[in-house]
């Protein structure tokens, strides 16, 4: 694994923390959030030294909860040969709907050991990394439900003018309806969701579509298309707005991407290992490659997580880590806005309560 930066890589601020295991422990979180989805993730509550850590794995399908609950994590180690310890368990106990879930469930493990050697140093993931947190800009990600409209935005503003959007275009929009979406001057990205296979969310490369959407949303983010023989002309000359999530696992995903990036969504769940993750940070820093933060519909502590990340590496980026009331189908009054102040916890990776 290369590192990057100057001139310590991130990675070694936290890797020779001393890390002490004693137990763990499985908590199941569970959202009904529609009729069809019922949003299930599990708390990872790593033990040891009077101190508690806790991560969150956000493995989409039910049935591939919990994880395992007799690993053998008990020891002393450091952060980073916790990390190899990982590298030698199976955190599933069949093989898991999906690759991507690996990495989802590794984090889990790994964040809750920094959280754990974080407290168990006294100090906090800002100070250990010598960075202040800052208040962070976020958007609001929206799928819009059918009959679709630019209506379903207009609640959102009255409440929250302010408010900036994330949306999923979808080859049934038509001019009209991207025309109205423009015109609320909110919409700050648009995720083309062409990277996904065999899921719900699943949009087809749709040239038509992808005309459509950089020609009427004509500064806003494009994340995530197809590339394609027929994609390809649409997108190129819009090459500098082009941003990916789903795609990036490492350094050398980005490094392989079909032009160089001027931004991308780092989520550290698909990273999967705090070695990796700091690493695609130290690396973005070098080549002058704005990141931003996304979420996995995080039910606990993991969204504070992504937040923390945020206020550290981020703060000024359209992050896609609004608080959890940003999901609901109908606004309520009183949800914090954008920008987040800063809410970090004395010790550990921990914001807010």
């Amino acid at each position: 694994m290369r590192f990057y930066g100057s001139p310590v890589a991130l990675y070694d601020a936290v890797s020779n923390l001393p890390l002490e295991v004693d137990s763990y422990e499985l908590e199941r979180l569970e959202l009904v959030v529609s009729p069809e989805f019922t949003r299930i993730t599990t708390l990872v509550h790593l033990r040891g030294g009077g101190e508690e850590g806790i991560g969150e794995d956000v493995t989409y399908t039910a049935e591939d909860h919990p994880p395992p609950g007799d690993l053998a994590l008990a020891g002393a180690y450091t952060l980073d040969s916790f990390s190899q310890h990982l590298d030698e368990l199976e955190l599933f106990t069949a093989e898991p709907s999906m690759p991507a879930w690996r990495d989802y469930r590794r984090w889990a493990f790994e964040s809750a050991a920094l959280d754990l050697a974080l407290r168990q140093a006294g100090r906090s993931l800002a100070e250990a990394v010598g960075r202040e947190p800052r208040p962070v800009t976020f958007v609001s990600s929206k799928r819009l439900a059918d009959p679709q409209s630019a209506g379903q935005l207009e609640p959102w503003l009255e409440l929250y003018p302010s408010l900036r959007f994330k949306l999923d275009p979808m080859s049934s929009w038509d001019d009209r309806l991207v025309a109205e979406l423009a015109a609320t001057g909110a919409v700050d990205s648009v995720d083309l969701k062409g990277q996904y296979e065999g899921t719900v969310v699943d949009q087809p490369p749709d040239p038509e579509l992808y005309r459509r959407v950089v020609e009427g949303f004509p500064t806003a983010w494009i994340e995530d298309p197809a590339i394609t023989p027929e994609t390809r002309p649409v997108l190129e000359p819009h090459a500098d707005r082009i941003t990916w999530d789903a795609p990036i696992h490492s350094v050398e995903d980005i490094e392989g991407l079909p032009w160089a990036p001027r931004s991308i969504n780092i989520k550290p769940s698909r990273f999967g290992s705090v070695r990796r993750l700091f690493g695609a940070y130290d690396y973005c820093a070098e080549k002058g490659i704005a990141a931003y933060g996304g979420g996995q519909w995080e039910l606990g502590p993991g969204r504070g997580h992504i937040q923390y990340l945020a206020s550290l590496f981020h703060p000024d980026a359209p992050n896609d880590v609004a608080p959890g009331g940003y999901n609901a189908r109908e606004p309520r009054p009183g949800l914090p806005v954008s920008p987040l102040e800063p809410a970090p916890g004395p010790t550990g990776f921990r914001w807010g309560q």
